[in-house]
């Protein structure tokens, strides 16, 4: 009897009639001493066990880089100087994030369904005990994502996903060079009417290589090695450009 209502329970559980299928151009990012960025192309198609509805289909995809908790400081002018007046502390924010949609963000997702899965830039900052610290905290949080912006680490890209037949979607997604080492989710989103009817995740892995990634492991893990070997290199640079220039006054 135990088993029948199991299996009678499992037919009576509506079948997914859509789902995401997701492809990558690359899961993997080398950061090299000559980087100047990168760009994702990523693409997929709706997998489907019945006949396209009437009601149209948006993909929404994201893209987030590592989140660190991040010190965020008013300035205000005091006797003539510019001083640091208040300060708050962001839990967590992510170094690159990029939100791309086939439609208005608005249009595509509901504030509901962006609060449940934090999709837009604001949602994917947490920022749970910055209301203690200011009483306009949000306006802390709405400077970093202005600066981020100016940056190109904060990206929102409406109506860039293309999407074919209600079935292939497709976008490419710019990495800046200033990116932060680490694994980068990536979510894909297909919404009906603002609700999420599937998603899927993935991730991209970003790494330094070679001269860059040397010297980033000897700097954590022989800090005073790195500190004798810079300071030697700034002195030879130094009497480099010193000698040169006393080569060129004599000529």
């Amino acid at each position: 009897m135990l088993r029948l209502a199991i299996l009678l329970s499992l037919l009576a559980l509506p079948l997914k009639a859509e789902e995401v299928v997701l492809g990558l151009s690359r899961d993997k990012v080398a950061i090299t001493a000559t980087f100047e960025g990168s760009e994702i192309l990523i693409f997929g198609a709706v997998k489907r066990e019945a006949p396209i509805p009437d009601i149209p289909l948006d993909v929404v995809i994201t893209v987030a880089g590592p989140s660190l908790p991040v010190t965020v400081r008013r300035k205000d002018r005091r006797f003539g100087i510019w001083v640091n007046t208040d300060t708050v502390r962001l839990d967590a924010a992510p170094t690159f994030y990029a939100v791309a949609t086939t439609g208005p963000l608005d249009m595509v997702l509901s504030a509901t369904e962006d609060l449940r899965h934090r999709v837009s830039i604001p949602r994917a900052i947490r920022s749970v005990g910055a209301a203690s610290m200011a009483e306009d905290a949000e306006r802390f949080t709405e400077a970093l994502i202005r600066i981020r912006r100016e940056q190109d680490a904060y990206q929102l890209r409406e109506n860039t996903v293309s999407f074919d037949e209600q079935t292939l979607f497709r976008t490419a997604i710019s990495l800046p060079a200033n990116l932060t080492e680490g694994t980068y989710p990536a979510r894909i989103f297909l919404t009906r009417e603002g609700r999420v009817v599937s998603r899927l995740e993935t991730v991209i892995d970003v790494h330094k290589v070679g001269l860059e990634r040397w010297l980033f492991t000897l700097s954590r893990e022989k800090p005073l090695l790195y500190g004798l070997m810079s300071l030697a290199i700034a002195i030879a640079a130094g009497w480099g450009a010193s000698a040169a220039f006393q080569v060129l006054r004599r000529g």
